[in-house]
């Protein structure tokens, strides 16, 4: 049985080398199967029902001109009418263009004219960040709610829109990314990246037709879009989404009702899950507060038990990536034998490079190289053994769109792609992730400054919700957000709140000075009000604070950023020799 179940694993991997082939693969055998749902709506689709909608809209495509090679574009939030339109462009050779629903009018009118989009799919309420005369342009714009067609081209109707089984090597998507830097990418992946993908993620953990999928990051992402999305349909399994964004009153409840198998986060969702509930709840009991001094193993088993009941009691499989996760967090989730997985990845590969699953996780690593995947490092450091990651595999790839100077400078001449992010690698294979070579930062001694290595310091700090270590002058300056618990920015008396701001910042300053080296000590502190500006996977879109821009931030009181004396940042950074310890 098991020999004839492997047989029939294999043809599956072989088979499905385009969408096109997981559509007919996932509609036939699947069939009757539920596909997904919205959570507490009458939305919902079968394997069956989902094929005969894609086939439907494919053919309002076709009939006015939208056929193979056609850019289709995608501009909704989060439902199971977002994997429709995807596959009635996909499936029949078309090109789907996803946009992430936080993106502004400028970026989608952009990604919509460089992409050359000629139909989109778009919620009604992202239908005002699209200029009317772009709309004017557009051969048909339909409602994803409803798809029923809000403007068309009828000049365009010639019922020609011919497709195509697509080739493996075809374009399948053209996925938009400014990431941290701010400068927006199209990035080319074919079918062959995305299936193999699936395949990639079938080997890092194994789920079936049984399991439950809870979606709550962003469709358009490469995260959620192949692992998300793609795997539940290999696999025969149900998804289920959310009708509002996941925040915390939202998330908690659905998880209670769905009970869900298999999630897919960013770290900044677990961490903040620690920092504001399970932490505290520790230190608050003088029970729990004893038993982590004399009963630990105790202690997080119990915790263990409480945070599995609070994902429904059955989550067998929660995969972490998109960013680094911190690793006080990671060694709870450790402890506390919580199902979790860490996967490293770029939209560029689709994304996976290296997994580690559920029973292979290791504080501080992002596992191995993934199935199927050439992972090495170039241009090691013999003295930190640190070095770029490179990736070969069929998961990479196939440029950037219309940047043919971009797409050459992001390979090495025999054809590595060039990741752009430092690690070292252990002996056992695991690669444990430094920062970005962009971000990093050049000491004025020569020595490499990783300044993530900092904010993990800094975001340990009790009442720290995140910050960003940034160089201003030669300088190194943490910038801070502090939880509302320790910073009342609406404080009646201004005294009262500088009074409080500068002790708090002093501390902040005294403790990151003391745990990291000579060349990272912080020369200043500024506390800003606002919440960073993220990219869809929650990491801080950098090159919006670097140079001061952060300064021009304000609020209602005038608080907006309020600057730590340099002064007294420069003499705490050059008079504590006792904190010269590794970042």
């Amino acid at each position: 049985m098991m020999k004839l179940y492997r047989k029939l694993t294999g043809f599956r991997e072989k088979y499905v080398d385009t969408l096109a082939k997981l559509y007919d693969y996932s509609t036939t055998f699947y069939e009757n199967r539920q596909m997904s749902e919205m959570l507490g709506t009458d939305l919902k689709y079968t394997y069956g029902s989902f094929k005969h909608r894609c086939d439907e809209l494919s053919r309002k495509l076709s009939q006015y001109g939208i056929g193979a090679g056609e850019r289709v574009a995608i501009l909704s939030q989060n439902t199971p009418n977002w994997t429709v339109a995807f596959f009635s462009a996909v499936a029949f050779g078309r090109v789907a263009v996803p946009i992430l629903p936080d993106s502004s009018e400028n970026e989608v009118t952009n990604i919509l004219e460089h992409s050359g989009c000629r139909a989109i799919y778009v919620s009604k309420k992202y239908l005002p960040k699209i200029k009317p005369e772009l709309i004017k342009k557009l051969t048909l714009v339909i409602d994803i709610e409803t798809f029923a067609v809000i403007s068309r081209d009828d000049d365009a109707f010639t019922c020609d829109g011919r497709t195509i089984a697509p080739q493996p090597d075809d374009l399948a998507t053209i996925i938009y990314t400014s990431g941290t830097t701010g400068s927006a990418k199209g990035v080319m992946l074919s079918h062959r990246n995305l299936c193999t993908n699936i395949v990639i993620s079938y080997h890092a953990h194994k789920t079936d037709e049984k399991d439950i999928w809870l979606s709550i990051l962003p469709m358009p992402h490469t995260y959620e879009m192949s692992i998300g999305m793609l795997y539940p349909m290999f696999v025969g399994a149900k998804v289920v989404y959310l009708p509002k964004p996941p925040t915390a009153t939202v998330l908690l409840a659905a998880l209670k009702k769905v009970r869900p198998t298999i999630m897919l986060s960013v770290p900044l969702i677990i961490e903040k899950m620690y920092k504001a509930s399970i932490l505290p709840t520790i230190q608050k009991s003088r029970v729990l507060k004893w038993m982590h001094r004399k009963m630990a193993c105790l202690l997080y088993w119990f915790v263990g038990l409480r945070l599995k009941k609070t994902f429904g009691g059955r989550i067998r499989f929660f995969g972490i990536g998109g960013a680094k996760l911190n690793p006080a967090v990671e060694k709870f989730l450790k402890k506390a034998h919580f199902n979790y997985a860490i996967g490293y990845g770029m939209t560029e590969c689709a994304p996976l490079i290296c997994t580690a699953g559920v029973k292979q996780t290791h504080v501080g690593t992002t596992g191995g190289a993934a199935y199927g995947v050439e992972v090495k490092l170039i241009n090691v450091n013999p003295e930190t053994g640190e070095g770029e990651i490179v990736v070969k595999g069929d998961n990479v790839m196939l440029g950037y769109y219309r940047d043919p100077e971009r797409t050459k400078a992001a390979f090495t001449e025999d054809g590595w792609f060039r990741t752009n992010d430092l690690a070292s690698v252990d002996e056992k294979g695991r690669y444990s992730i430094k920062g970005r070579l962009n971000n990093m930062i050049l000491g004025p001694s020569g020595e490499n400054i990783y300044p993530e290595e900092i904010e993990k310091v800094i975001n340990d700090i009790d009442g720290v919700d995140e910050s960003l270590v940034v160089e201003r002058d030669g300088k190194l300056v943490a910038l801070v957000q502090l939880n509302s618990n320790v910073l009342d920015w609406n404080q009646e008396s201004e005294d009262q709140f500088f009074e409080k701001l500068e002790a708090r910042k002093q501390a902040i300053m005294n403790y990151v000075n003391k745990k990291v080296n000579r060349s990272s000590k912080v020369a200043g502190v500024e506390v800003v009000k606002e919440p960073f500006e993220k990219t869809a996977t929650q990491k801080i879109r950098r090159f919006k604070y670097r140079d001061g821009a952060a300064s021009a931030a304000s609020s209602e009181n005038g608080k907006g950023i309020v600057s730590a004396d340099a002064r007294n940042a420069s003499a705490d950074a050059q008079g504590n020799g006792s904190g010269d310890n590794e970042a």
